[in-house]
């Protein structure tokens, strides 16, 4: 871990990181590509030190209220949260000034923060995203070897809708040949029935690998899964998008489960709802009139 000054925190879309680099070692993660141009080893966390006050400064200028966002790049609930505490002090900031939120992670350590989840979802609107691969706890520990269970997510999922807040799953990367089996997907989709996921995010049955994460997958499939290197490489070459052969076939399938369901599984319709803000106190405030 290191700390760097950043000099901006928000994107133009309200998005944000705190961190750059990551601890959780997935073998997939499209965050080391060469692209993000990353200036240091990518398990050495960049922290970036003025992160909170930058965020404070945005948001006391904004005019408009919105959905903040984070998660997208590193993700907010590392190890190193449990000392730093700054995504807790960025939730603590957007429920001050009536911002809502939306997270990604991988990590059960999200509930540590249910409180100010909560009451951000009681003020506007506040939505947990998770992403879930394999429901083989195994297999799991190999492509994510220091992240939450599949398991802990999933009771992680519950305890959150017990809470009334809405989640969404991200169902990927599912990778060709290792866990896109009918028996994987219909198990994981049948988890999101039981905790009434709101939407299931997914752009395929597949993985995406580019000049930096390719290098590093490959080697990760030397080590764990021998002779899938090869077999990558035969069926992909150097492709960006690697489909799995059963693509089409767990695709219908999963359209036809989440509409069955009621879950959102249009990938558009879901963003679109991450990003419409929504505030309960006008609500509140007019009904007392009523």
């Amino acid at each position: 871990m290191h700390w760097i000054h950043a000099k901006t925190i928000l994107s133009a879309n309200n998005g944000m990181n705190l961190y750059r680099g990551c601890l959780h070692g997935c073998i997939y993660c499209d965050s080391r590509s060469a692209c993000y141009r990353m200036d240091h080893d990518f398990e050495d966390v960049a922290v970036k030190e003025n992160a909170i006050e930058l965020l404070e400064t945005a948001l006391k200028r904004k005019r408009k209220k919105g959905m903040l966002g984070i998660g997208a790049m590193s993700d907010p609930y590392l190890p190193l949260e449990e000392t730093l505490r700054m995504t807790r002090q960025a939730l603590e900031l957007a429920l001050r000034y009536g911002f809502g939120f939306t997270l990604i992670t991988k990590s059960a350590r999200v509930l540590r923060d249910l409180d100010l989840l909560v009451a951000i979802n009681e003020k506007a609107k506040c939505v947990v995203q998770m992403t879930l691969t394999t429901m083989d706890e195994r297999l799991c520990q190999t492509l994510e070897p220091n992240v939450s269970t599949t398991k802990e997510r999933i009771r992680a999922l519950g305890v959150l809708r017990d809470a009334g807040i809405p989640t969404v799953v991200w169902l990927c990367p599912i990778l060709p040949f290792i866990n896109d089996s009918f028996d994987n997907i219909a198990r994981i989709l049948q988890a999101c029935v039981d905790v009434r996921v709101k939407g299931i995010v997914c752009f395929g049955m597949g993985v995406t690998l580019r000049e930096g994460n390719r290098a590093y997958f490959y080697e990760q499939l030397d080590r764990f899964f021998p002779g899938m290197k090869s077999r990558y490489q035969q069926a992909f070459g150097d492709r960006y998008v690697c489909g799995s052969p059963r693509n089409q076939a767990l695709m219908k399938y999963f359209h036809a489960v989440c509409e069955q369901n009621g879950i959102l599984h249009d990938n558009e319709q879901i963003f679109a709802y991450l990003q419409q803000f929504e505030s309960k106190e006008k609500a509140v405030q007019l009904s007392l009139f009523e």
